[in-house]
């Protein structure tokens, strides 16, 4: 047993950005945004707290015109047990993170001396994102002081968005020094006694993927939220000038206000929710819609993700004929959004987010906070804090009737309304409030800080990679899909592998499709998922849409044209509006009636650059020219620099030909339309299996001996 520590002195460190106690400079730039804020909220909460003596929040001083004189104290006292400390290092001016990289062994240097000069060192250090990760790794290890990290984001996460973004593996190690970064967390995971994060998933699909992960060293506090700012209505709500804002279109404005709030993204899911809205004629009878999404002044002016979310959500509010009942403001502002949440509360309504992933869901907690029940969706985040403050339903996003059913059920059920009101006021000051998270992190680090209860760690294995070295690549209908015992041995073996090798599912379903199949199999999210017939590419964790990939493909592509050619064509049928997309325009085909051949020879006649394909015998998708799952596939294994050699594809249908074609490592897998497939049986480094589905990827992975051929890779 260590020695007893009666007061606690804790060292924060948040290396960048402009951090002061007063006048919060959020949002002048991407280093002054949500991390300072969570530090100085933790700090001032952690100095509250009897069994603190002194927290130290430890940042760069900067000296320099463009900013103000306050980041050029060196001590600025908060409180009598809370102090900022501005340490020197590198430039005196403000330059911002991706600069700092040859600085931080200065500023480490600098810290220690800081400490070593006081009467006596911190109990404790706690380093936030990799900058400080690295600082804190060195000053604990150099004053024997235990670490405790938290990454706020991760450098493998941000280089997946990254890519998105359109940069190239070059550009992404120019501005943003990635490969030094991940290191930097890799030796602050191999030093750090714990690491908090928000919730479970942040563990499971971010963490687990670093070589120095250890799982005993993972404990999960949700952040705080201000309850001073996010409160219960006050009684004058809805006589306010933002009420008649918010309010102004709608024919009965003093119905109960249904709330939805977020950025005007595809994965928010906004568009199911005016759907549920449209189909239910009692909802819309209780209560009006108030959608929340973003700043606009001209769609137009918007990115295409952003045009194509805003024209989804105009057709649904079109085609269900809702107008007077749905509002969707052009604009609001930041400190607008508690009175949003009151004045729904004090309406009666309900805050909903139909998001089809939301690993933490900040919004929810601040609606709970506000009194307003919430519906939210069963992925990641809400389960944890519907789990904790008993306040709302959770619902299938992929389904509407379960939004529409818990809908109907809060609003016509005063009682449980109520209830699950003063539930969410009562859960967020036990669970979410930062008294709470301080209360928590204080049992969490005290032991540590006695030196009682250190991190016994497991033996590991370096990869010898920055980045993954080799993927797998599958289709979903016929290949993973009809075999569940097959499948949950294979989903077992590439999570036992995920470190060295990514997972990637492409599909010519739609993402919401997709992702409902997947749920219903169990399948995880992969690292890619490539939908609607390879125009879509999105990443883990958050299902990042590549919009490079969109801007690559949307080439020479006139889909009304290739629909006035086709729509009436003798032997085809258009598919359902759900198979349809931006990028995929999808037809049944009957090759009685019609021949694959002569469609083609037809729309290359009227000069339209496509490309065609078939699948399962009775599916055609017409692409851009640049779009198929193959395409796709060489554009992932480009940017993420896996060679074509250690990619493992397994296909079923004709639509995964050009995937299993060239060099990559290919497996046809048993089923009915291996005759689409046929052509292929003399081709190098395709080999087809005797089982189906999940079995018959098995099968082949054995017959590559692929996860042998990483072992040996590594250690070559």
């Amino acid at each position: 047993m260590g020695d007893t520590v009666e007061q606690m002195y804790i060292a924060l460190i948040s290396v960048h950005g402009l951090i002061r106690a007063d006048n919060l400079e959020l949002g002048r730039d991407a280093d002054t945004g949500g991390q300072t804020l969570y530090v100085l909220e933790l700090a001032q909460a952690l100095s509250e707290l009897p069994n603190v003596s002194q927290v130290d929040l430890v940042t760069r001083r900067i000296i320099d015109s463009h900013v103000d004189a306050d980041y050029a104290e060196p001590i600025e006292v908060v409180n009598e047990k809370f102090r900022i400390v501005r340490i020197d290092a590198g430039p005196e001016e403000y330059i911002y993170k991706e600069q700092l990289w040859e600085h931080l062994d200065g500023f480490a240097d600098n810290l220690a001396d800081f400490f070593r000069k006081q009467d006596h060192i911190p109990d404790l250090i706690h380093s936030h994102y990799a900058d400080a990760g690295l600082v804190g790794s060195h000053v604990a290890n150099l004053l024997g002081i235990p670490l405790v990290h938290t990454g706020h984001s991760l450098g493998r996460v941000k280089r997946r968005r990254l890519l998105a973004s359109g940069l190239t593996t070059e550009q992404i190690e120019s501005l943003y020094n990635m490969t030094r970064r991940i290191e930097a967390e890799e030796i602050t995971l191999a030093t750090a006694e714990r690491v908090i994060t928000s919730t479970h998933q942040e563990i499971e699909e971010q963490y687990e993927i670093y070589d120095y992960y250890q799982p005993d060293q993972m404990r999960v506090i949700p952040p705080g939220t201000n309850i001073k700012q996010f409160k219960p209505p006050e009684g004058n709500e809805l006589e306010t000038e933002l009420f008649g804002k918010l309010t102004h279109q709608l024919v009965e404005p003093n119905k109960p206000v249904i709330l939805a709030l977020s950025r005007p993204d595809k994965r928010k899911n906004i568009a199911v929710l005016i759907e549920a809205y449209g189909e239910s004629e009692r909802l819309q009878q209780l209560a009006n819609l108030v959608i929340i999404a973003g700043n606009r002044d001209d769609i137009d002016d918007l990115e295409a993700g952003a045009q194509e979310v805003f024209h989804e959500l105009l057709v649904a509010i079109d085609r269900y004929d809702l107008y007077g009942k749905v509002a969707m403001p052009k604009h609001h502002k930041r400190e607008q959004v508690p009175l949003m949440y009151r004045i729904a509360a004090a309406s009666g309504g309900v805050f909903v987010n139909p998001a089809l992933t939301e690993p933490f869901g900040l919004t929810l907690i601040e609606a709970a906070a506000s009194g307003v029940p919430i519906i939210a969706t069963e992925d990641g985040g809400p389960r944890d804090i519907i789990g904790n403050c008993h306040n709302g339903i959770l619902i299938d996003p992929l389904e509407t009737s379960t939004i529409t059913d818990a809908l109907l059920k809060l609003l016509t059920d005063n009682a449980l309304w109520n209830d699950y009101s003063s539930n969410g006021l009562e859960g967020v000051a036990k669970c979410y409030s930062w008294q709470a998270h301080a209360k928590r992190y204080i049992e969490l680090v005290t032991p540590l800080a006695q030196r009682a209860e250190l991190l016994q760690r497991q033996p590991l294995e370096r990869t010898s990679h920055v980045y993954a070295e080799q993927a797998i690549f599958t289709d979903l209908d016929l290949n993973l899909i009809g075999d569940d015992v097959s499948l949950h041995k294979l989903i077992n073996l590439i999570r036992e592998n995920r470190k060295t090798t990514k997972f990637a599912i492409a599909t010519g379903r739609r993402l919401d499709v997709a992702l409902r199949m997947m749920k219903k199999h169990q399948i995880p999210e992969p690292d890619i998922l490539i939908t609607s017939s390879g125009t879509e590419i999105y990443y883990a964790p958050k299902l990042t849409p590549d919009t490079s990939w969109a801007q690559h493909i949307d080439y020479h592509w006139t889909p009304h044209k290739v629909r006035q050619l086709l729509d009436d064509y003798p032997g085809l049928e258009k598919q359902p509006k759900a198979e349809q997309s931006r990028f995929k325009l999808s037809y049944y085909i009957d090759p009685e009636q019609a021949d694959i051949e002569e469609i083609k020879r037809l729309l290359h006649q009227e000069e339209q650059s496509v490309h065609v394909q078939l699948a399962f015998g009775q599916y055609l998708d017409i692409l851009p020219i640049r779009a198929s799952k193959g395409m796709a596939l060489r554009y992932v294994a480009d940017h993420w620099q896996i060679p074509l050699e250690h990619i493992f594809v397994a296909g079923g249908s004709g639509a995964d030909e050009d995937m299993m074609r060239g060099n990559t490592l290919a497996a046809v897998v048993a089923n009915r339309h291996n005759e689409e497939l046929s052509q292929l049986i003399d081709t190098d480094r395709i080999y087809f299996a005797d089982k189906p589905f999940a079995a018959g990827i098995l099968e082949s992975l054995e017959h590559y001996q692929f996860f042998h051929q990483a072992k040996t890779k590594k250690t070559s």
